[in-house]
């Protein structure tokens, strides 16, 4: 064969893998073949370059690989990679150096985990891909740390196709569960679990977890599965929070019938799927966003979403296409969550033990156990060593967390930027008056202050909410108005009260909010007996939404603020749309704000 028909042969196969959009064949074909080749390696060294190889600070741990996601040190990983770990990890990268690694939130059903490393706010990052646009025949690429082969922190890159999508695997009697996975032929092994798989451009597609193995030996075998990259997304703000989280689950079952209508075979009463009117025998025509054609389709739907979403459901009533939207509960009660972490139930891990790497030159030597005493272990009897000062300076170990100091952090700054707009807390006992137009009632008067808050219409009406009230009245017969100033006194309370007053305040992640195409940072505060669930813009900081809940059986007061202008007291809306369910209760709206007491007047 010539030189000339070799290149030409080579760029073929590149221009039909896909290697290169740009690649021609004629002439000699050489050049052409050089910048395919040379463009290749640099989206395989982009992507080394993000790519952890992950290791136990103690030599009886597992290891694997991950992947940096942020240039401030933010990567992920799998949960059953840092179970065995513990809350401190080492992280191997291809510039040779070992970086220490903090545990940040943790998804134990659906095997993620998040965690951040230190020493440098310049990492090496790798962007998302869009995981619905994958098809089975694309091609794609693993990097990773199989068999902890990458001694010198250089991860193996093992090429292949997409060999199916939406594939489900079942939980096989532990808590970890992969839904709408992408199944690949590229070589996944013990050690590449929690690294990425990539499209050919280096985007990511999804994190490696499960493979298929011979029954001889943990080899192989051309089967192995990855999160979708949109998946790890829904619940890369819920990970950020330092959280446990849990999974969602719609409140009802479907099956496939005859004809392959995905019908409710079974729903719960206490549901919000039930309060929204769906019931046994409604056809489920789309799930977030999602057509539904079986009901393993709805499983993968469903197990990419985060405990407490609210999201479209479309169903097939009665002849009639309804819309609703639906509030997914969680999977498994707090408690039994906690219980099933801490009795480490993750499954088998895939990855073996992997041995800490060599100590850099220069890095003084681990403390070590002095002989004949015990090694020390944590709670889940893992062994302990003493973390770094710059990982213990964010770590903060609490119940129901897998690291409080990131809830902290997020918590305080979200209070913080929503604050700015408004009185500093040394004000709070300053009271707040508005005078605006309710949509039933007319013209009224509100005051707000620490104790409660007094509406006066214009019509002789008079409503009062007291702070220390345990029912807040949902009757939708009548326009009904503690509820909403509920709503109100507690926005005024977060916005200027002194942070120790506001009780147990913890930040949830990221959900979303009707109206915002972009997820809502939300912030959870218990105040007495109801609990409030205020949703900020990521990008202003600006509250606009509440959530207000007496009992979990019962729908909340939704209030949803608009119009933010300026006032005498800060930056707050000029409209106000309060509903419970699906139904509007009422508006108030031309909202004038003041700072003090005002006497009721009329604004007809």
């Amino acid at each position: 064969m010539t030189g000339n028909r070799f290149f030409s042969l080579m760029l073929a196969t590149l221009a039909a893998a896909g290697l290169h959009s740009n690649v021609t064949i004629g002439g000699d074909g050489q050049a052409e073949f050089r910048q395919a080749e040379a463009n290749r390696m640099a989206i395989v060294q982009r992507a080394q370059a993000a790519t952890l190889c992950i290791f136990s600070p103690t030599d009886d741990a597992g290891g694997g690989s991950g992947v940096v996601i942020s240039p401030d040190g933010y990567a992920v990983t799998n949960y059953h990679v840092t179970a065995p770990c513990g809350d401190y990890l080492r992280c191997g990268m291809s510039d040779g150096h070992l970086y220490d690694a903090v545990i940040v939130g943790i998804d134990p059903t659906g095997d993620l985990a998040l965690i951040k490393l230190t020493g440098r706010t310049d990492f090496p990052t790798a962007p998302w891909a869009n995981s619905d646009h994958v098809r089975p025949g694309d091609q794609c690429f693993a990097v990773g740390n199989p068999f902890a082969l990458a001694t010198d922190f250089q991860p193996s890159v093992t090429w292949g196709i997409v060999s199916g999508v939406h594939r489900y695997q079942e939980p096989s009697g532990t808590l970890i569960e992969y839904t709408d996975c992408i199944q690949t032929d590229a070589s996944v092994n013990p050690g590449n679990s929690g690294g990425p798989l990539f499209d050919t451009s280096g985007n990511i597609v999804g994190i490696n977890g499960r493979c298929s193995f011979e029954k001889r030996g943990r080899v192989n075998v051309g089967v192995a599965y990855a999160i979708s990259a949109n998946q790890v997304q829904k619940f890369l703000g819920h990970l950020r929070s330092g959280r446990i989280v849990d999974h969602a689950t719609a409140g009802f079952t479907v099956s496939t019938r005859g004809g392959g209508a995905v019908v409710i075979s079974n729903i719960l009463r206490s549901s919000d799927a039930y309060r929204r009117g769906l019931r046994d025998g409604d056809s489920v025509v789309a799930f977030d966003g999602r057509t539904v054609d079986s009901a393993n389709t709805f499983k993968n739907i469903l197990g990419t979403l985060p405990q407490g979403w609210r999201v479209p459901v479309s169903v097939l009533q009665d002849g009639q296409v309804r819309d609703v939207l639906v509030r997914l509960e969680g999977v498994h009660e707090r408690e039994e969550l906690l219980e099933l972490v801490s009795d480490g139930e993750m499954g088998s891990p895939l990855d073996h033990p992997i041995p800490p790497p060599d100590k850099e030159p220069g890095e003084p030597s681990p403390d070590q156990t002095p002989p004949g005493e015990p090694e020390p272990r944590d709670i889940l009897g893992r062994q302990s060593v003493p973390m770094p000062p710059a990982i213990a300076a964010i770590y903060e170990s609490r119940r129901g967390y897998a690291n409080y100091a990131f809830n902290r952090q997020n918590r305080d700054d979200v209070l913080r930027r929503a604050r700015s707009f408004h009185e500093t807390p040394v004000q709070a006992d300053i009271p707040w008056s508005a005078k605006a137009q309710h949509s039933q009632l007319g013209a009224v008067t509100i005051a707000l202050t620490n104790k409660g808050g007094d509406a006066s219409f214009a019509s002789g009406r008079n409503e009062r909410f007291d702070r220390g009230a345990v029912h807040l009245d949902a009757a939708t017969d009548i326009p009904a108005s503690n509820g909403w100033l509920s709503a109100m006194f507690h926005l005024k309370r977060l916005l200027i009260s002194d942070p120790a007053e506001l009780g147990d305040v913890h930040y949830l992640g990221r959900s979303p909010w009707p109206g915002k195409d972009e997820l809502c940072d939300v912030v959870v505060g218990t105040f007495e007996t109801v609990e409030v669930h205020y949703f900020a813009d990521t990008a202003s900081g600006e509250i606009v939404g509440l959530e207000v809940y007496t009992d979990i059986d019962v729908d909340p007061w939704q209030v949803q603020l608009e119009r933010a202008a300026e006032s005498p007291i800060g930056r707050l809306p000029a409209r106000m749309t309060f509903r419970i369910g699906e139904q509007t209760i009422g508006t108030l709206d031309r909202i004038d704000w003041s700072k003090g007491t005002v006497t009721g007047e009329d604004r007809s």
